[in-house]
């Protein structure tokens, strides 16, 4: 399946949800914030959410430091 992840396209599995897709990225689903579609993905809905053909993600990741 194609879509478009952090503005690249990207072939990945079918039948991924966003926390399956971070997964296969090797992504840290804590520390990070998604984007699906131009709407917000809870973390609370990473698992319920699928990743659809076209889908546009953006995963931004938390950076600490002081």
């Amino acid at each position: 399946m194609n879509i478009t992840l952090n503005g690249d396209a990207r072939a990945i599995p079918d039948g991924l949800s966003v926390d399956g897709l971070l997964r296969h990225l090797g992504i840290e689903s804590k520390k990070v914030a998604v984007e699906r579609n131009l709407e917000i993905v809870p973390k609370s809905a990473f698992q319920a959410t699928e990743v659809a053909e076209g889908d546009r993600l953006e995963i931004v990741a938390f950076i600490g430091g002081g």
